[in-house]
């Protein structure tokens, strides 16, 4: 009923939907885990920068976890000046460091060179931490698994241990996991922390837990609760958490609308007015976005494709109850996160215009024009 809704009041095609209910429902979700467990939770901004999505999550979040200096800039103008914003990243630039140590509270380097290059510079700024790569893997998927072979992210958790880095340090971070249902990753790395670091996590302040636990999808977060409360009470940590995809995915749907429809070779192909480079992890990672029209018994059967001259502009194959007409609108529903803030204009096809969407009303929040694409492709004169 919502999707129909929401495309019985649009006016405008391809349009990215950001549902306020359901962004609602998720920050409540974390602030209840926030308020159980005394975990200081973290928007991951990198899933969704949107602005809008920023204000709605500040009041719910002790503050935001950025990877870059512009993420920085942008949390920092969305959040309070109380509120707490957490650089982790192995993109540190020196001539970048000194307007990351006004913007952000915390600093995670990402390798022991870095620290020894830029801690001292640091110095009673931020709170320093390090990530460490606890060197076990969970995912099979290796694009995502930050603990693959010959890993970039964070420092090998033997090699910190024996370095004097450790010493000089407030904190770890770490980040092991992609779309978990089950907080059985955690524990394990907890345990290797724990067994790693013995009592040496008492000189610490904070750890960071990091985030890719799909919150909405775990039934039982009294495994989680109990790890909290076992880091607070046996070494006196704060403890934070950084979800992005589980916040925002729900939230978001992209509309387009059917411009074209055709047999090719014995199979229909729909013609829609957007394309894969709006939704890029369909291309990155081959898959099939979800569809609201799709019905897994529907009698006629479509290959849903994007506008541009791209051979693999392909969203894939579905089945509908009755046959497409040029000018249907169809919804890929769950694709809040990883996905506009990937977007791209290739082949000049513009960016979807956002909206935001309360329960009754749709409101534009945003429209790109020609100027944005020649703003972009034009050289300064």
């Amino acid at each position: 009923m919502t999707i129909a809704h929401i495309k019985a009041l649009l006016d405008d095609s391809p349009a990215w939907i950001i549902n306020e209910v359901t962004l609602q429902e998720a920050f409540h979700t974390v602030q209840r885990l926030q308020a159980s467990s005394g975990c200081k939770i973290l928007y991951s901004i990198k899933s969704m920068p949107f602005s809008s999505v920023l204000l709605s999550a500040k009041p719910y979040v002790t503050g935001f976890s950025v990877s870059s200096l512009f993420e920085a800039r942008l949390a920092r103008e969305c959040a309070s000046p109380s509120q707490e914003i957490h650089l982790t990243t192995p993109g540190i630039k020196a001539h970048e460091l000194a307007e990351l140590a006004e913007l952000c509270t915390h600093i995670n380097f990402n390798s022991l060179t870095h620290h020894a290059l830029y801690a001292k510079q640091l110095e009673n700024k931020v709170s320093i931490g390090v990530r460490v790569n606890p060197k076990l893997s969970f995912l099979q998927d290796e694009r995502y698994n930050p603990c693959r072979s010959f890993s970039k992210l964070g420092v090998d958790i033997e090699q910190l241990w024996q370095s004097s880095a450790i010493e000089q340090v407030s904190g770890l971070h770490f980040h092991t996991v992609f779309a978990a249902e089950n907080y059985s990753p955690l524990l394990t790395t907890i345990d290797k922390l724990t067994h790693t670091f013995h009592d040496h996590l008492t000189r610490l302040t904070w750890l960071n837990l990091g985030g890719g636990y799909l919150l909405n999808k775990i039934s039982q977060h009294t495994p989680f609760i109990d790890c909290v409360h076992g880091l607070q009470k046996n070494y006196a940590l704060s403890v934070y958490s950084e979800p992005g995809n589980a916040l925002v995915k729900q939230s978001g749907t992209l509309i387009a609308t059917v411009i074209d429809l055709f047999n090719s070779d014995g199979k229909i192909i729909v013609v829609l007015d957007t394309s894969i480079n709006h939704l890029p992890e369909v291309f990155e990672y081959q898959q099939s976005p979800q569809l609201f029209e799709h019905d897994p018994t529907g009698n006629y059967r479509a290959l849903v494709v994007g506008c541009t001259c791209l051979a693999g502009d392909i969203f894939g194959e579905y089945r509908f109850t009755t046959p497409l007409c040029i000018g249907d609108k169809l919804s890929f529903i769950n694709v809040g996160a990883y996905s506009l803030v990937k977007a791209n204009r290739f082949n000049g096809y513009n960016f979807p215009s956002i909206f935001r969407y309360n329960g009754q009303h749709l409101e534009r929040l945003k429209q790109y024009s020609y100027q944005d694409y020649r703003q972009q492709w034009f050289a300064d004169s």
